[in-house]
């Protein structure tokens, strides 16, 4: 059994953050994640630049603890006391807090507060606080978690100083006749509503909520119930390093909520990451006006050239299982050309999948599914002709994690492609399951238009990965699929950092994008065309009516 102290210090790196220089916690945090389990936070609303609390409370489970106490006790905000938030929006002109003409130096302020705010991210100290953050709330192990947080601070210093204003860059262009001229501008959308998950609680929500502001825009920030608490220690973080208070609302509160304040508030974009069933729901609710990075049955494809089984076989583990399976870039189809089956590869990833413990949670709860949930689903794909367990498919021996949670082994189960094609199999084999689940399948040369097809039927394009440095064999399958994220070539893999490169779903206009100069002015800024037309010849005449 795993107690709350042992989830601090189960790898040798995962040292408490009071043994580091801070004496405590950081000046500007209030949250201490060395206490959990003895004693619990209080975390808070904020809005209109005050923090602020509710009238109910909702209490955060311990995902790791099933009798121990909440570790965190956050605000319940109702619909009735949604009054500030929805004046705080409504006080942000569509123009934002800043453009390309208007409060410039904004621009260069963000910058500033974006590097203050990496560098400690970046610092041991600032990394292992966030880390641990991370941990209490979202258990994975403490090399995902602080990777999580290194990934995170170098975004934030990837956009320093004057990176902020670069990425409001227009152009110009010349008229048609003397004094017109074109010009394009990068305006913001104004008040703004992100909409953040469980899984990434520090990494997706800074790296969407950074490119909001970057662009000009007030944002209402509404993290997941269950790793709120992440963000509040961010949001106290930005506002010591220069960031204005009534920049950001941070609303605690259950999904409904949010969308009332969606229905009464004047929010003109809202970005979205998680399940593709809400996703569906806010693009209705919005009428279009939401971007999404939802749901993704992730399929990698190892092509006929075998190589480099042992580190094909690590990557196919980690791309399934780390952070307990839950990324929305998880390897969720592994499609083998029938020469790997004779590799190895199969036997070496059952092998790196039984090192995962829950000591050192590099397996560990599954937030939004039950552990009845992933064992029915496992048991209705072994139903199907020629299907068969090749790895887990029980329960977690000895463990304290909470029946509201799932706790199965790394599960893999092999269907065989002809099967898994037929209409009354396919839905379920596509499934996405966010937990340590995939789904193996195997074909010959022949049957690469099989693999096709299934890719073309799936209904989600995030991430994809094709394994093989044949070059004929990468077109083929790059040719003929739409993944918007799509890695190639023997280190293929299907999970990565986005901070060096763009990634979001693909195929779907209301994708989108993270990490990049083009992910942040796709979604957080909208083009503005303005046409300079001021020189009337001295010898003008006026011509006939037409």
């Amino acid at each position: 059994m795993l107690s709350r102290v042992s989830l601090h210090t189960s790898v040798k790196t995962a040292t408490k953050f009071s043994t580091r220089n801070f004496a405590s916690i950081p000046s500007w945090a209030n949250f201490d994640p060395s206490k959990c389990g003895s004693s619990t936070h209080e975390a808070k609303n904020l809005v209109g630049g005050e923090w602020t609390t509710t009238s109910a409370k909702m209490d955060i489970v311990d995902p790791m603890r099933k009798n121990g106490p909440p570790i965190v006790t956050q605000p319940a905000t109702s619909v009735d006391e949604l009054g500030p938030f929805i004046e705080s929006m409504n006080s942000c002109p569509k123009t934002g807090l800043h453009n390309p003409l208007k409060n410039v130096d904004r621009y260069l302020m963000l910058g500033h507060v974006s590097r203050k705010a990496g560098e400690v991210l970046l610092s041991p100290e600032g990394n292992e606080y966030f880390t641990q953050a991370i941990m209490s709330c979202m258990p994975k192990s403490h090399a995902q978690a602080s990777g999580e947080t290194r990934v995170t601070a170098n975004f934030l210093l990837n956009f320093s100083s004057d990176n902020v204003r670069f990425l409001a860059r227009g152009f110009s262009v010349p008229g048609d006749h003397d004094g017109q001229q074109s010009n394009g501008y990068r305006f913001p959308y104004g008040p703004s509503m992100i909409i953040s998950p469980f899984n990434f609680p520090l990494e997706i929500p800074v790296l969407q909520l950074m490119g909001a502001l970057f662009m000009g825009n007030k944002v209402v920030l509404k993290p997941h119930e269950k790793t709120g608490v992440v963000m509040e220690q961010y949001l106290r973080l930005l506002h010591d390093c220069g960031l204005p208070m009534s920049d950001v609302d941070l609303l605690n509160s259950e999904g409904p909520v949010a969308g009332e304040l969606l229905k009464q508030a004047n929010i003109r974009v809202t970005q979205f990451t998680g399940s593709s069933r809400v996703g569906e729901h806010l693009s209705e609710q919005t009428r279009g006006k939401v971007f999404l990075e939802d749901a993704g049955f992730d399929w990698k494809i190892l092509g006929p050239d075998v190589g480099d089984v042992d580190y094909v076989a690590w990557q196919c583990d980690q791309d399934a299982y780390a952070c307990t399976g839950q990324k929305c870039s998880a390897q969720s189809c592994l499609i083998m050309h029938e020469n790997w089956s004779k590799s190895g590869l199969l036997e070496k990833m059952v092998e790196n999948a039984s090192k995962r413990k829950i000591d050192d949670i590099t397996v560990g709860p599954v937030m939004t599914h039950t552990t009845a949930d992933i064992l029915a689903h496992t048991d209705r794909l072994l139903s199907i002709p020629g299907a068969k367990l090749l790895m887990g498919g029980k329960e977690i021996a000895s463990h304290d994690i909470p029946e509201c949670y799932g706790a199965v082994e790394p599960t893999a189960v092999f269907v065989p492609l002809e099967e898994m094609l037929k209409p009354e199999h396919f839905d379920e084999c596509v499934k996405e399951l966010f937990g340590p689940f995939q789904v193996v399948t195997e074909f010959s040369d022949a049957q690469l238009p099989l693999v096709l097809e299934a890719t073309e039927r799936m209904s989600h394009h995030l991430t994809a990965a094709v394994v093989s440095n044949d070059s004929h064999f990468k077109r083929e399958v790059l040719a003929n699929t739409v993944n918007g994220t799509t890695y190639a070539g023997r280190r293929a893999r299907t999970t990565g950092a986005p901070q060096n490169h763009w990634f979001g779903p693909g195929g779907d206009p209301r994708g989108a994008g993270i990490g990049s100069p083009e992910a942040i002015k796709l979604v957080w800024s909208c083009h503005r065309e303005i046409i300079e037309d001021s020189h009337v010849p001295a010898d003008w005449v006026q011509p006939e009516v037409s």
